[in-house]
């Protein structure tokens, strides 16, 4: 049989397929016999029938099915023995092969052999398959048959490779290759292999198909090997298979080398498939992989596979298929579709394999983790791991964890992730439960950034999916609002706020969940009051209002509730609700002229009620300073922010310019009436006035009234008409000047007078009175103080961006009074422990406790200043107040606040010769605009004096005082420090609220606009620096020191030196913003840097950002030369590092920064600088460490400092400090060692082990490394002999420590194999560390004896790392086969100063480490082993000290 067979080269294929060819072209009837009648059993006399009717099978003609008499198992084996039976055997399997060759050339005949027999037998009586094999499967069960029935059949498919499928559906060419499968038993499994591919070779395409994805289910294993060699050759020919040939690949069995090739030849046209073969493909890639290859494969697949390449081009498409006709967008339509279906297919087959393959999704996770570059980064990135999240439990945390670093780093921008839900949000939309747990997860962050991250996760998931999962997104926000942490609820107020704005239309299908905010309201910040009504008012109130009027009543409903309550808590809810929504419903929304008659309606109804609602808040309000003062300056804030209708404004305009006239502002003549104790005159004006003109604000008579304890007195003089607290001044203001501003497009001439007008006030300079004054007097007379101060504060707010000369002129003379006040202000309040000020904030965190202003009789009547005649227009008060911090802490309003406790207890007893700090004061004062800064690019302003004429008289020129620049400077400074530095954490039981004390108006502002507007002030900063330094260079070359000078100058040193430091400051403040890292800001930063670097070099083309920063860094580093104090020159450093953080290659600079650092470390600084040890202790450690981290050779430094600078300070008298370096004292001793043993410790740990495979040269670098770092730690530790104070003992205990176990991990491997070799070298370094380790142990004995358990809680771990060292030593000698050489000894116990401690017994003994080779060893080396022992035996002694030491510490 095997004779038979024959192997089919090229050529036989070239002739089988002209032979299939030719058969095709014949007429039927010529390839077949007569047809038999349909309904006869064929009866000829061959073998082949009676051999098939004697097994129990009878042959039917034509449509009819064969029939099975007996079952399938019993008729295989009739047949098989009677043809192992027959005479004539094995010349009889011929003749019955060639008889059904015979009988199935008739194609009804061949088909019925094909199909499945009709079964005879019951069913019960069946003990076979539940189903008919047809006839060829039965004879292909039949050893002796099978080969021959195999080639007759492949001989037979040629005839319809060609051919169509019939009308039944059935082609014959696939009919046949199924009976090869599934087949219990193949006698020549590689013959079978040969004539299948053979098959394969010359099919058409559309068989090949079927024909490939049938081997496994036709093959046997051992051809498997054979088949995927072949098909490998096949895909490599014809890439229209790619997708049956891997889909086979994954079925076979084959080695992982020849898949592994498959996989590099796949992936190699990865880029170029279509898109419907990708999830085959990436599905045979993935299970492909082996954890060894993992890595590997995946990185390369992340980089080839962009589904982006196939989904843009498509919508694309289907965008511009909306331009043709209906039937082509149609078509462009489906294959959008079908495209969209192939890329969630892809997504589904990765899900699978990383939901089973965890080394997947591992590897996955590592590719991303390795990329660096942010352009690297793509879309498939951030996909990838949302799904990972979702699919795989066991790595959320490692997928957490990477997300945030990639966040923190800034590689994934917003950019990235809008791409990545552009373009995969069919995939991820089926994850959106893991992507709301996931931005659930990063907003309980610490970091900003993550937390940002986190809600643009929200609104990309709102955007792009669907109303269920915008549903979870809203509730989901709703649940971070409620959730009390500060952070999380500010953020979640952004993100609902943004959507709303966005989509408002989707977010009124949710207002109902987050109208449930309101309930939470009581324990809202005043900001995030303002969002959650902002939010709810523009979904109650939009254009399509009707379907929102259920949010209106309810929001009505509230306001007039918390209005009405008598608690000031909720009062100040419902006035910035109230507000909120007035300024909403007010909105100017501008309609074209032919709007339709209804909208004017709408539009006038809601002026109608946002009128009535303003009313409302304005009779709730007006009895008490407290709401009035918040109400105007929440309506002022509204203003600001919003543009409001015309005739809104021009009624609230109106309204606020009578009140206010009529409150506070009085003619110059009139003569102020009443009992005060002291006299009143008109102060504080700019210009001369004569009895007839001018306006005077009438503050001391507003603020008696209040002040008085007589009130009958006080209510004699009382008129109809209701009277206005003085402490409402500067909000009433400020309300007035911002609607001035708004009507007049920022013209203030309507209200100019306000600048330079008096105030009606006792002279406030308090001279020798004050030590005179009564308590009721001084608290009287600061009032007053603090009350003009936040008035001139409004006043340079209001005025500041006025252009004229004449006002600038104005503007820098008010300045000098808000510093001469502040000077003022310090003195009473150093002598005023318990004063209460007026407030000028309000803020709902410490509202519980209410300062004594609050109980003023507001209610009172006052006497109505009517204007007159010919100041008219100054008359029009306008008020420019800034912004009220309602989101400031109060507790300051206590008149015992916190704040102030320290401040009163310094000033207490000192009168006033030490003047208190308005720095605790924040809360009092009104806080200074932004736009205020801008005063900074004065210079010299001239100022025109006009006679009554209008003709100039005079000029007077006036300038920015260093003075006044420190005022502004430190206003800006705080403000930076407070919005640019990230708040720190801070414990549960203090206020949360206090950081942001003072800084209300800065806070409603985006970070942004607070960046650009200081990015515009750094031209005259630079000016000003510039200025600086110049005055102390010229100072410098006076040699003179500052105590030499007059007392002026030394004022003036000050103030200089303040300048100069609060402008370092802002410089740090400002390029340390961390918000520079987000792409959106890079343009910011490019500016800033620009500006400084225009200071060396103008130019015009645009400067690569490299460039531009060194080129700041040069610029700044050039004030070294004249820094003044100790705290500019950390500030310069601190500049200058940030800056080095931005640079691509900060190593260049390193040193100059190191050069720098020492310079100032050797520099004397006046001995004023050190009055303050706290802060200055703080500066030097900062110093110290920029100064070893950034020098080339740290061991060096540490070396010098403790070998040269130590000695020198111990030799020197005792107040006297080191020559080289005079920073370096007693007192500073312990900032110098505690860094420099940190450091050293740092310096060790991050040294690399060394290993066998390193050249000599590295080993010999190492050890002599190693040998410098031992050095140092001997010098450093032996000062503990000198300075034995218990900061001293504590670090050498923590860090020498940490240095002993930095020495087993990354030197003793270094020691195995280099112990040989330099051997002297190995000994020099254990000798020198056993001395070390001696002091360690002496050290640990000592802390026992004084039983200090600050000192004994680190004794244990310090033993035992001591113990480790003996082992590890001795295992190096082991190891390089010295054994003999380590012997026992015995150590006594000793204190500091080597003496015996008596009280214990000497017990322990030592193990030590010594080289002795050949035996013998010289004089020398005996003596290094005994020091050696002593040492080691010291370490040994661990275990029962251990105890010991336990005992003495309980």
């Amino acid at each position: 049989m095997v004779s038979k067979r024959r192997r089919l080269d090229s050529k036989d294929n070239e002739t089988l397929a002209e032979d299939a060819s030719k058969i095709m072209k014949q007429p039927l009837s010529k390839l077949a016999k007569k047809s038999h009648d349909s309904h006869e059993v064929e009866e000829n006399g061959s073998v082949f029938v009676r051999l098939l009717k004697m097994s129990g099978l009878t042959l039917r003609t034509g449509e009819n099915q064969n029939q099975l008499g007996v079952d399938q198992i019993i008729f295989q084996r009739k047949l098989f023995q009677a043809l192992r039976k027959h005479p004539s055997y094995p010349k009889v399997i011929e003749e019955f092969v060639n008889g059904l060759e015979s009988y199935t050339e008739d194609c009804d005949n061949l088909r019925n052999c094909l199909l499945s027999c009709e079964r005879l037998q019951d069913e019960e009586a069946s003990v076979g398959a539940s189903y008919s094999k047809s006839l060829m499967k039965l004879l292909l069960g039949i050893d002796i048959l099978q080969p021959a029935i195999i080639k007759m059949l492949f001989e037979k498919v040629p005839q319809f490779l060609f051919e169509n499928e019939k009308s039944d559906g059935i082609n014959m060419s696939r009919l046949i290759v199924n009976q090869l499968k599934w087949l219990d038993r193949i006698v020549d499994s590689k013959d079978l292999t040969t004539q299948m591919m053979q098959l394969i070779s010359v099919a058409p395409a559309n068989l090949q198909h079927d024909f490939i994805t049938s081997l496994p289910e036709i093959l046997g294993d051992s051809q498997h090997a054979n088949v995927g060699k072949e098909l490998s050759e096949l895909l490599m020919q014809n890439t229209s298979l790619t997708v049956p040939i891997l889909d086979v690949f994954s079925s076979l069995r084959l080695d992982p080398n020849f898949l592994s090739k498959i996989r590099q030849l796949v992936m190699g046209k990865l880029s170029s498939v279509r898109l419907e073969d990708l999830p085959v493909i990436v599905k045979f890639i993935l299970h492909s992989v082996t954890d060894t290859t993992s890595l590997e494969v995946i990185s390369e697949l992340r980089e080839k596979l962009n589904v982006q390449h196939f989904i843009l081009p498509a919508q694309v498409q289907a965008s511009q298929s909306k331009l043709k006709s209906k039937g082509q967008a149609s078509s462009s339509g489906n294959q959008e579709n079908s495209d969209k279906d192939c890329v969630v297919l892809v997504f589904d087959v990765i899900k699978s394999a990383i939901r089973y393959e965890k080394a997947i999704s591992e590897a996955w996770i590592k590719a991303i983790e390795r990329i660096e570059s942010e352009a690297e980064h793509k879309a498939l990135d951030v996909a990838m791991l949302l799904i990972i999240y979702s699919t795989s439990t066991q790595t959320k945390k490692g997928v957490e964890k990477l997300l945030r670093n990639k966040i923190q780093s800034g590689c994934i921008q917003e950019q990235l992730l809008d791409s990545t839900f552009s373009t995969h949000y069919l995939v991820l939309k089926d994850i959106c439960p893991s992507i709301l747990l996931l931005a659930q997860t990063l907003f309980h962050a610490q970091d900003q950034r993550i937390i940002l991250f986190g809600s643009l996760l929200y609104k990309h998931t709102f955007k792009f999916f669907d109303t269920y999962c915008q549903q979870e997104v809203v509730g989901a926000l709703v649940t971070h609002v409620c959730s009390g942490n500060e952070a999380e609820v500010d953020t979640a107020l952004d993100v609902l706020l943004e959507l709303t704005v966005l989509s408002p239309s989707a977010m009124r299908l949710n207002a109902v969940f987050v109208k449930g905010i309101l309930d939470y309201l009581e324990n809202m910040s005043p900001q995030q009051i303002r969002k959650i009504f902002c939010i709810l008012s523009t979904l109650a109130f939009s254009q399509q209002s009707g379907t929102s009027n259920h949010i209106q009543d309810d929001m009505h409903l509230v306001v007039r509730k918390q209005l009405s309550s008598t608690v000031f808590k909720y009062k100040l809810i419902g006035i910035i609700g109230a507000v909120t929504m007035a300024g909403v419903m007010a909105e100017d929304r501008s309609v074209p002229s032919n709007a339709s008659q209804r909208r004017a309606e709408v539009s006038s109804e809601l002026c109608t009620q946002v009128t009535s609602l303003l009313q409302l808040v304005h009779s709730c309000t007006e009895h008490s300073p407290w709401a009035s003062s918040l109400y105007y300056d929440e309506f002022a804030n509204l203003i600001q922010g919003r543009k409001l209708a015309p005739k809104t404004l021009d009624w609230v305009g109106q309204t606020i310019f009578n009140d206010f006239q009529d409150a506070f502002v009085v003619d110059f003549c009139a003569v102020p009436e009443g009992d005060f104790p002291f006299p009143v005159k008109a102060l504080y004006g700019l210009e001369e006035y004569s009895t007839q003109d001018g306006i005077v604000i009438n503050l001391l008579p507003l603020y008696f009234q209040e002040f008085a304890k007589d009130v009958s007195q006080v209510t004699s003089q009382e008129s109809s008409q209701k009277s206005m607290s003085s402490v409402c001044l500067a909000s009433h203001f400020r309300l007035l000047r911002l609607c001035v501003a708004r009507q007049h497009d920022g013209n203030l001439d309507e209200i100019d007078g306000l600048l330079d007008c008096p105030l009606f006030l006792p002279d406030l300079e308090p001279g020798e009175k004050l030590e005179s004054m009564s308590a009721k007097e001084r608290s009287l007379m600061c009032s007053l103080t603090l009350l003009t101060f936040n008035w001139f504060r409004e006043v340079v707010n209001a005025f500041c961006q006025q252009a004229s000369p004449e006002m600038k002129g104005k503007l820098l003379n008010r300045l000098k009074d808000l510093v001469e006040l502040q000077e003022i202000l310090e003195k009473y309040l150093a002598v005023i422990p318990d004063y209460a000020p007026p407030f000028a904030n309000v803020d709902l965190d410490t509202l519980d406790v209410i300062p004594w202003s609050s109980s003023a009789p507001s209610a009172k009547n006052r006497n109505k200043a009517k204007m007159r005649g010919k100041k008219q227009k100054a008359d029009s008060s306008k008020a420019s107040s800034t912004d009220t911090l309602v989101t400031e802490d109060t507790s300051e309003c206590d008149p015992v606040p916190s704040g102030r406790s320290q401040v009163d207890k310094e000033s207490t007893g000192k009168e006033g010769k030490s003047p208190a700090s308005l720095q605790n004061y924040r809360g009092f004062l009104r806080e200074l605009d932004i736009e205020v800064f801008s005063i900074l690019h004065s210079g010299l302003v001239t100022k025109f004096i006009l006679d009554t004429e209008m003709h100039t008289e005079a000029t007077e020129v006036v300038q920015l005082g260093p003075a006044e620049l420190l005022f502004l400077l430190e206003d800006l400074s705080q403000k930076l420090e407070n919005i640019l530095t990230p708040a720190k954490r801070i414990c549960f039981l203090k206020n949360k609220g206090s950081r942001n004390i003072g800084f209300s108006h800065l806070h409603q502002r985006p970070v942004q606009d607070i960046v650009h507007c200081v990015v515009q002030l750094l031209t005259p900063m630079c000016n000003h620096l510039e200025n600086i330094h110049n005055y102390f260079q010229c100072l410098g070359t006076e040699n003179l020191s500052v105590d030499d000078k007059p007392r002026v100058k030394a004022q003036e040193h000050h103030t200089m030196s303040s300048c100069y430091q609060k402008l370092l400051q802002v410089f740090h403040a400002l390029f340390a913003w961390k918000g520079f890292t987000h792409h959106s800001n890079h343009r910011l930063l490019r500016s800033a840097l620009e500006v400084l670097s225009s200071r060396l070099k103008q130019t015009d083309k645009e400067q690569p950002l490299e460039e531009l920063v060194s080129q700041s860094f040069n610029y700044l580093q050039n004030f070294h030369q004249s820094i003044p104090s100790f705290q500019c020159g950390l500030y310069l450093l601190r500049l200058l590092m940030v800056l080095l953080e931005k640079s691509a290659r900060p190593a260049q600079k390193k040193g100059k920064l190191a050069s720098l650092a020492k310079q100032l470390l050797c520099r004397a600084w006046p001995h004023g600088e050190k009055e303050k040890p706290s802060t200055f202790n703080d500066h030097l450690h900062d110093l110290l460490c920029i100064y070893l981290e950034h020098t080339d050779n740290v061991l060096k430094a540490i070396e010098e400092i403790a070998g040269v600078g130590v000695p020198e300070m111990v030799n020197a008298p005792k107040d006297a400090s080191s020559s080289t370096f005079p920073t370096l004292t007693r007192h500073t001793f312990v900032i110098f060692f505690r860094a420099m043993m940190a450091e050293l410790e740092k310096t060790v740990k991050g040294l690399q082990a060394g290993t066998a495979a390193d050249s000599q040269q590295v080993h010999e670098e190492k050890l002599l490394y190693w040998n410098m770092a031992v050095r140092d730690f001997s010098i450093l530790i032996n000062l503990m002999k000198v300075f034995d104070s218990y900061p001293v003992l504590h670090v050498c205990l923590k860090y020498g420590r940490r240095f002993v176990e930095a020495f087993l991990k990354q030197c003793m491997p270094l020691l195995d194999f280099s112990f040989r070799k330099h051997r002297e070298d190995v000994l020099s370094l254990l000798e020198t560390l056993q001395l070390n380790t001696r002091l360690l142990h002496h050290l640990c004995g000592h802390s026992k004896i004084h039983q200090d358990t600050r000192l004994t809680k680190h004794v244990p771990l310090l033993k035992k790392s001591l113990e480790l060292l003996v082992c590890r030593v001795k295992a190096m000698l082991v190891l390089n086969n010295c054994r003999e050489a380590f012997w026992l000894g015995t150590l006594k116990n000793r204190d500091l100063q080597g003496e015996e401690i008596v009280s214990q017994q000497p017990s322990s003994s030592e193990s030590t480490a010594e080289d002795s080779e050949d035996g013998a060893t010289s004089h020398v080396s005996k003596s290094r082993a005994t020091e050696d022992g002593e040492d080691e035996a010291s370490d040994g002694q661990k275990d029962q000290d251990s105890d010991e030491s336990d005992d003495s510490s309980d």
